[in-house]
């Protein structure tokens, strides 16, 4: 119970008992379990290589956590059903929704009985993981034994074993590098429309988009009479990247030179804090930066009477400006005040994850488990469970190239993905030179990104990486982060809108130390070395 309870209403009782019931659905396999106990036991049953894994069928249980109300339909991608079939191992599959996942965690962690194997990384955080080490089984000599597909992976991209070790230098938890992913974030978005309708070039440098963006407050570009545009609308890591300010993780850190840094009491974080409050006072960043939310944002993108918004950083537009998309188009990154270009991103692409496979403590045939989790890390086994199955979802041409087919009327591609296959969650390895076979549609889409990432991507810079922390650091983060982050955040809004930022730049950097800066960056600087030291 909180400090603060003295009595758990009705409602609460009934939440709790359902929980716990679900636990009990949801455990791992037990001394009744006939099916597993033979094959941890019979070693004729298991096979080391080659399909099938066991002669006699093998039950797992499996648990994944999927957003909303998703549902459990990927579990028919016939990949699945066919790896149930080769392989001997049956799965009997736990969905839950993200909805309610976080009470029905708690639970499960407390009560010290976990499924066989647990896939997602929406399932267990890295604190999780952490803090309760005994539940999960070390990696290490199962992939070195057992698992051929995921040693190669790791040998061909190094960084799938550095983002999998955990600060006692093993691996508890599986990566994935997901396929066909850009190298890019967003990017900046313009509407062109408006340029075109002004005599306006494309913006190359920060002072060429410093009068584009006075041109689209004062000239009515959107012709409706009203001085109703918003050049710019949005705070965030995009808007001062031409400063080299490339924070991919949105943790305060970067690489530089090869070290870690903290940027914000930095010189070039400095620079465009001057550059943000340049473009606030000149009324060419929304008015309503610090007191909209998302909904008020999206309001504005898709503004039905005439299209408001001139500059921004997206994904792609088709996703953000309704009806006037068509106006809008993605631009290359604007060179800084240096006379360089930076892009948010990663140079090996966005698409490493770890925690997105462990075994549990409570499983009684690890290497069974393993060897079926290998499977998901060849190219054609990733890309049905990131799509779809071959035959449903993808074609296999003849020459050996892969196109996705089309999804059904009145669905979105990304949604029928979802509903198809484990998409981002799950363990997956797509070789870069397998990639050169994925047919995409360059128009929309995952091929869309791909098309708008050449604009890009030569200029993405190294991110610091996502790095784990033991449990003595996790148990001091969330108090330094907390305050400080909050502190930076209400001064670069204090500082952007109000200036004065040479004039309070020293006691800025003198409370940030107060507050245990030099701490933190210690156990990130820390953190960072431990990730950078895996061979």
């Amino acid at each position: 119970m909180g400090k603060h309870s003295k009595e758990i209403p009705a409602k609460k009782w009934l939440t709790l008992l359902l929980a716990s019931a679900m636990v009990v659905g949801i455990a791992g396999c037990s001394g009744n379990n006939k099916e597993n106990n033979t094959a941890a036991t019979t070693t004729d049953a298991f096979n080391k290589e080659g399909l099938p894994i066991v002669n006699e069928p093998v039950t797992l249980k499996v648990l994944t956590v999927r957003w909303g109300s998703m549902g459990d339909t990927f579990t028919q991608n016939q990949w699945l059903k066919d790896l149930e079939k080769n392989s001997n191992v049956k799965i009997e599959w736990q969905v839950m929704s993200s909805n309610d996942w976080a009470e029905q965690k708690s639970i499960l962690l407390a009560s010290g009985t976990l499924p066989d194997v647990v896939i997602g990384d929406q399932t267990f955080t890295d604190s999780d993981i952490v803090n309760n080490l005994t539940y999960f089984r070390p990696m290490d000599d199962y992939i070195d034994q057992y698992m051929p597909n995921l040693k190669a992976a790791m040998e061909e991209t190094p960084e799938m074993k550095k983002i999998s070790t955990f600060p006692d230098g093993k691996i508890y938890s599986l990566p994935t590098r997901l396929p066909s992913r850009p190298k890019s974030s967003r990017q900046p978005v313009i509407n062109k429309t408006w340029l075109d309708k002004l005599g306006l070039k494309v913006p190359d440098t920060i002072d060429d988009l410093y009068n584009v963006l006075k041109a689209f407050k004062e000239q009515d570009p959107n012709g409706n009479g009203k001085q109703d545009e918003i050049p710019y609308i949005e705070v965030s890591n995009d808007i001062i990247s031409p400063f080299g300010i490339t924070d991919l993780n949105n943790n305060n850190m970067l690489v530089k030179d090869d070290k870690a840094v903290y940027y914000p009491i930095s010189d070039e974080f400095k620079a465009g804090l001057k550059w943000e409050n340049k473009l606030y006072s000149e009324g060419l960043l929304d008015k309503e930066l610090f007191t909209q939310d998302a909904t008020m944002v999206s309001a504005k993108f898709q503004n039905p009477d005439a299209p408001i918004v001139g500059f921004s950083y997206q994904w792609t537009p088709d996703a953000v400006f309704g009806k006037w998309s068509d106006q809008y188009v993605t631009i290359p990154p604007i060179a800084g005040p240096d006379g360089k270009r930076y892009t948010i991103g990663n140079p090996i692409g966005m698409n490493l994850a770890r925690n997105e496979l462990l075994i549990t403590s409570s499983c009684k045939t690890p290497e069974i488990a393993a060897r079926w989790a290998d499977q998901f890390y060849t190219n054609e086994g990733s890309i049905q469970n990131f799509w779809g199955a071959i035959g449903t979802v993808i074609k296999k041409n003849d020459d050996n190239t892969y196109t996705l087919m089309d999804p059904p009327t009145g669905t979105s591609a990304d949604a029928w993905y979802w509903d198809q296959s484990l998409r981002d969650f799950g363990p997956k390895y797509v070789s870069p030179s397998f990639e050169k076979s994925i047919v995409l549609n360059p128009s929309s889409g995952d091929g869309l990104k791909l098309q708008l990432d050449k604009l890009g991507n030569e200029y993405v810079t190294t991110p610091f990486p996502n790095v784990m922390y033991t449990s003595e650091e996790f148990q001091e983060l969330p108090t330094l982060t907390t305050d400080i982050d909050s502190y930076v955040n209400t001064m670069r809004a204090q500082f952007i809108t109000k200036g004065a930022i040479d004039e309070g730049w020293d006691a800025y950097v003198k409370k940030l130390n107060e507050m245990g800066l030099e701490q933190l960056v210690k156990i990130r600087t820390d953190a960072y070395g431990r990730y950078m030291s895996v061979k």
